[in-house]
């Protein structure tokens, strides 16, 4: 291949398509040369040295265009021992690829040392590219997508799910689009979405990303996505021919249902694994500078993410990097937000954890990314890794502190009452100090890693022999509850307990203040059978089964959901702007804000919230303006412990009387019951209900 060759610019990583050809760019302080790989329709390889300005390695090409395909080679010193490992046999992927001629299979020339590896390692001469896919030059749109205005975060309802997952096995599907970007954005996937009150979903990873080598012989695969190796391409595989285009639409899908698009994004590890893994990309093209080595011994990685290595934001390349990638996300594929895996290591220094980390400087200071959602999973697995409540003002944060209180309460555990009070609350012990409101917090009972919301209630251990570790891997912690038997059952009085006990958990989620996050298929009640970690199970074990839609339990549980939804969107006393306490806000006649009630019809006082055996509160909240006609008086109730029990309804200093709005007993009478101030009502055992205090005069 012949071409034309001049200086390119150093301030424009990637490929850019411009009107005389294509200008290419790439970092690297500690290559002594790069090349160009140009390759043709046969595979033909046409190579090129690239002009060095800085640290970045430059070069425009005349007359090329997009669609054509390129790697780099980059030639330095092979020095592992001391943390470089440069290898021009193998070439690498850019970091700023927007599309590749296909996925990563994993391949032995992809290691750049020679195995069985030896001490030191050696470098592997054996040339990758026939192996290995390309890059793709693709042109970016000329406009970037305008920034949408976002509902505020009180009204906000999380949804999480799997692109693959949640369309495979969709009813209303054409078999092209299941399993596909194109599934997801069809009316009747967004009618059920909104017919749910879903307002935001959020995605599973979508970066391109590579199966963990380990995985292969055990024929499984990287279900999940969090083994990311293209920070700016969409993964080929949910998608029937372009990627990029396809995910565009089925964002343009979604936003026309106004339902936003959340990514969950890695940018804490990267796919090549630690000091024996395979060279894709990043590792090739400047190890030194891109991964966060050991200090005493560089030829080690540090590993925060228990994943072999972690991603050095200390260094400015590899910081643009990532903030280029989000920005083209929001400007030019049109995502709402981002939620960051294991977000700690954005904020790691040489000092440990900060918030006021050059990454989150960078982003406060960004007009674009300051305007977009942010929700970070506060930790990793390094030394101070948990920061849940330490990321600064403007960003929200996954509230494990909420599963596992939420949980523990609803399993019966002895003196839980506390911490669900102030789970419920919207963990203002935790997010209120520097000024930060109650959507600071992402409650949460179950998520993608761990036990689904049947599962939690149907077994009492992980059941993870599917994944072919011996049941090693996954949560062992999950305070989880299977209601007298393990697994499956038949039993009409279990699977009536499991079913108000979904009730109680997801009625304690939607009522508690902060931003609620559901599962995908937890409101009609899928199960993973037991299995706690299943980011390799690509199949009908992970997919959701969207038949259990038609049976009666699955009815009755969504149609519980969706009134949880509307009775939230209801009633504004259930999502805060800001923080309430009682007293310290009394409002009219005595009545506070809030209060927490014993079962006697009085305030809790301190003994009460220290009685180990009180597995019966409630909790009382009302508006500003209920005495003026406007607002509302709620009494929430929560009893954990199996037998029934007599509660005293708290008296109002106005006539009218409480009436069950929503209630997960058995009972069905329940809804819509009035029940008279002062006076005692029996609560089911296992069982939690929301009442509305009705005012006299007014309708039902």
């Amino acid at each position: 291949m012949k071409f034309a060759i001049s200086d390119g610019k150093p301030f424009s990583p990637g490929a850019v398509v411009t009107a005389e050809g294509v200008d290419f760019c790439l970092f690297s302080r500690n290559a002594t040369a790069v090349s160009l790989c140009l390759f043709d329709s046969e595979g033909n390889e046409s190579n090129k040295e690239m002009y060095r300005d800085g640290d970045h390695w430059c070069l425009s090409v005349p007359k090329l265009v997009a669609g054509q395909c390129y790697a780099y080679r980059v030639h330095g010193p092979w020095a592992p021992d001391a943390g470089h490992r440069f290898n021009p046999a193998k070439i690498v992927l850019d970091p700023y690829a927007r599309s590749y001629t296909g996925p990563i299979t994993p391949h032995s020339s992809h290691y750049d040392y020679q195995s069985p590896p030896t001490e030191p390692l050696v470098a592997d001469p054996i040339d990758n590219a026939p192996f290995m896919p390309k890059c793709v030059v693709v042109l970016d749109p000329l406009a970037p997508r305008p920034i949408r205005t976002h509902p505020a975060w009180d009204n906000l309802l999380l949804y999480e799910l799997h692109v693959k997952g949640f369309t495979q096995r969709h009813p209303g599907l054409e078999q092209a689009q299941a399993g596909k970007y194109t599934g997801l954005a069809t009316g009747k996937v967004t009618d059920y979405l909104s017919a749910l009150g879903i307002t935001s979903v959020e995605l599973l990873p979508v970066h391109e990303l590579v199966d963990e080598p380990f995985l292969k012989p055990l024929n499984l695969t990287n279900y999940w996505g969090y083994n990311p190796i293209g920070f700016f391409a969409p993964t080929s595989r949910y998608a029937l021919e372009n990627p990029t285009t396809e995910f565009c639409a089925m964002v343009d899908g979604l936003h026309d249902a106004d339902i936003e698009v959340i990514l969950d994004v890695v940018y804490n590890h990267t796919a090549e694994g630690g000091t024996l893994g395979p060279t894709y990309s990043f590792r090739g093209i400047d190890n030194f500078s891109y991964y966060r080595l050991q200090r005493d011994k560089p030829l080690e990685y540090i590993n925060d993410s228990g994943c072999g290595n972690a991603l050095n934001m200390d260094e400015r390349a590899v910081l643009r990097l990532v903030l280029d990638s989000l920005r083209y996300w929001v400007t030019v594929m049109g995502v709402d937000g981002f939620r960051f895996d294991l977000a700690t290591g954005l904020g790691r220094t040489e000092s440990g954890y900060s918030p006021d980390a050059a990454f989150f400087q960078a982003v406060y200071q960004d007009p674009i990314l300051n305007k977009v959602r942010l929700i970070a999973e506060p930790w990793d697995l390094g030394i101070g890794g948990y920061q849940l409540s330490n990321f600064p003002n403007g960003w929200s944060e996954w509230n494990d502190r909420y599963r596992d209180n939420v949980r523990r309460f609803w399993r019966g555990d002895e003196g839980a009452q506390a911490e669900l009070a102030r789970q419920v609350h919207g963990s203002s012990d935790l997010f209120e100090r520097a000024g930060r409101t109650p959507h600071a917090g992402i409650n949460f009972l179950t998520s993608h890693d761990g036990f689904t919301l049947s599962d939690l209630v149907s077994y009492e251990s992980k059941h993870n022999e599917a994944n072919l570790e011996d049941n090693r891997d996954g949560h062992n912690h999950n305070y989880s509850f299977n209601c007298g038997v393990e697994g499956h059952s038949d039993d009409p009085v279990v699977c009536a307990l499991r079913l108000r006990q979904k009730k109680n958990l997801l009625l304690t989620l939607l009522i508690s203040q902060g931003v609620p996050m559901l599962l995908a298929g937890d409101e009609f009640g899928r199960s993973q059978a037991g299995n706690n970690n299943s980011y390799c199970q690509d199949n009908e074990l992970s997919w959701l089964d969207w038949e259990l839609t038609g049976s009666a339990e699955g009815k009755e549980l969504l149609e519980f959901t969706r009134a949880l939804v509307s009775l939230r969107n209801e009633l504004p006393e259930l999502c805060c702007k800001r923080f309430i306490h009682g007293a310290q806000h009394a409002s009219h006649d005595g009545l506070d804000e809030i209060d927490w009630i014993h079962p006697r019809g009085t305030s809790m006082d301190d003994q009460d919230w220290h009685n180990p055996k009180l597995q019966t509160i409630g909790l009382m909240l009302h508006g500003d303006k209920i005495f003026s006609g406007a607002g509302n008086l709620l009494f929430i109730l929560f009893n954990s412990g199996a037998d029934d029990v007599d509660v005293v309804l708290p008296r109002v200093p106005i006539e009218g009387a409480w009436v069950c709005r929503i209630s997960s007993a058995d009972e069905n009478n329940r809804e819509q019951q009035i029940l008279v101030a002062g006076e005692s009502a029996r609560m089911q055992g296992q069982s939690a209900e929301l009442l509305v205090f009705n005012k006299a005069g007014t309708e039902l």
